[in-house]
């Protein structure tokens, strides 16, 4: 007779998802810190070249971490079970690791490139660490689809919860802590969030016993054998490159919402947590709806209508200020909300428990693991493109784009903002193109 996960595990395990605080952290706050606008009282620490080299670096030693975290903790085997341990060892030094991307040495520009490119190398792995195995615990102990998209659900919505609480509290605690000091408010803000986002996986390690639902079994597939059965799988393709160009889109939006809050649309840093509410207030709304939806008609035929969604609500981005008033970049901010429930938190965990709990059946080895761990890699990817990009997009303005991105550190440019916008839109656009190719 097959166990039943009851509410009180699921809740326990879509608490653990805390990680999504520091994901936002650094979606949103590290180029802030490290190339802040004019307005924001703080000083360029870096040339931007410099800063997209750094997470470059560390773009790429975490790339090449995720495949293999996600293979390790297939084939390992504790008394507390594959993924578990690998959430306890790194929960801790995640967190430790994001509190140091806010310590740079100052004023020295070669010193500070080396902490960037070490810490943000550190944060990555340990990042992978945690979220690779994590999120493989959906299919390891979910063994129906009703179980995993339970499991998936209470993700999303922690989440949502998690992702709303990083990106509407920075303002308060900021000005709360900082009392002016720009520098020590947001650094304040930084070791609260990381304090929460700690506890969350500290209650999955301990509260969910990973063992008693599991099958107990693991993979004894080596390397290539297993890269081998993910990539001759189509469908996987498919859904890996629209995931990709997603999150290229996503991420670059994530940053530059701060920009558009205070250079386009004239506000202080009190309305970045009111567009953050607007925004993460309305995917909320919508989380019920687009989960329901999805039961009825599928995984991609929604998708495909909320990156219709995105692209029109982005593109309208670009002319806030220009066509649209102002003021409507709040209405923007919550419409962009609506196809993000599903987009951004539903459909990522959902949807890849499913294909590799599929692909595990039919290759009669346990590989969901690696299936996250790669999907892991093109998350990653994405951020890398997007770090890599996004410094030299928001100083495009000048006149000399070459100069403004070697040579002294300036300040973003309002036309490299509403280029963001333009750039984020392409990226929706390809993967529409990915998933409606993919065949559900």
């Amino acid at each position: 007779m097959e166990k039943r996960i009851p509410l009180s595990i699921q809740i326990f395990y879509g608490l653990g998802v805390s990680y999504a605080i520091v994901d936002q952290i650094f979606a949103q706050w590290i180029l802030y810190f490290y190339l802040p606008p004019e307005s924001s009282g703080l000083k360029p620490v870096m040339a931007p070249l410099l800063i997209s080299l750094a997470l470059v670096i560390s773009r790429l030693v975490d790339m090449v971490t995720d495949p293999l975290v996600g293979f390790l903790s297939d084939r390992v085997n504790t008394r507390w079970g594959r993924r578990i341990p690998f959430i306890a060892v790194g929960t801790i030094p995640l967190a430790l690791c994001t509190i140091a991307f806010f310590y740079p040495p100052m004023g020295n520009e070669k010193g500070a490139f080396a902490y960037l490119a070490l810490v943000g190398s550190l944060f990555f792995t340990f990042y992978t660490v945690v979220g690779a195995p994590y999120n493989s615990l959906i299919p390891e102990i979910g063994q129906t689809q009703e179980e995993r998209l339970n499991l998936s659900t209470w993700q999303s919505i922690f989440r949502l919860v998690y992702t709303a609480l990083a990106m509407i509290i920075p303002g308060v605690l900021i000005k709360a802590i900082g009392k002016g000091d720009t520098l020590l408010g947001i650094r304040g803000m930084i070791v609260t969030l990381c304090v929460i986002a700690a506890i969350g996986g500290i209650i999955t390690v301990l509260f969910v016993p990973e063992k008693k639902y599991s099958l107990g079994k693991n993979s004894n597939a080596s390397f290539k054998e297993t890269m081998g059965i993910v990539f001759k799988n189509k469908q996987f393709i498919m859904y890996l490159m629209g995931l990709l160009f997603f999150f290229i889109g996503f991420n670059n939006l994530r940053a530059v919402m701060n920009y558009f809050v205070e250079d386009i649309m004239g506000y202080g840093k009190g309305a970045i947590t009111i567009a953050s509410a607007l925004l993460f207030g309305m995917s909320a709304l919508c989380f019920y709806p687009t989960n329901l939806l999805s039961r009825k008609y599928g995984y991609r035929k929604i998708m495909l209508g909320c990156l219709s969604m995105l692209i029109i609500f982005t593109l309208a981005l670009f002319f806030l200020g220009k066509i649209i008033p102002t003021k409507f970049g709040f209405v923007l901010f919550a419409l962009i909300g609506i196809p993000i429930a599903g987009a951004g938190f539903i459909f990522p965990p959902a949807m890849l428990s499913e294909i590799g709990s599929k692909m595990s059946d039919n290759a009669g080895q346990r590989i969901e693991g690696i299936c996250f761990g790669i999907q892991g890699f093109f998350l990653k990817m994405a951020f890398l493109i997007s770090i890599l990009i996004l410094p030299i997009i928001l100083v495009s303005g000048s006149g000399d784009i070459l100069s403004a991105i070697t040579g002294t550190p300036k300040g973003v440019e309002k036309s490299g903002i509403y280029f963001t916008a333009i750039v984020s839109a392409i990226s929706f656009i390809i993967s529409f193109v990915f998933y409606y190719k993919y065949e559900e």
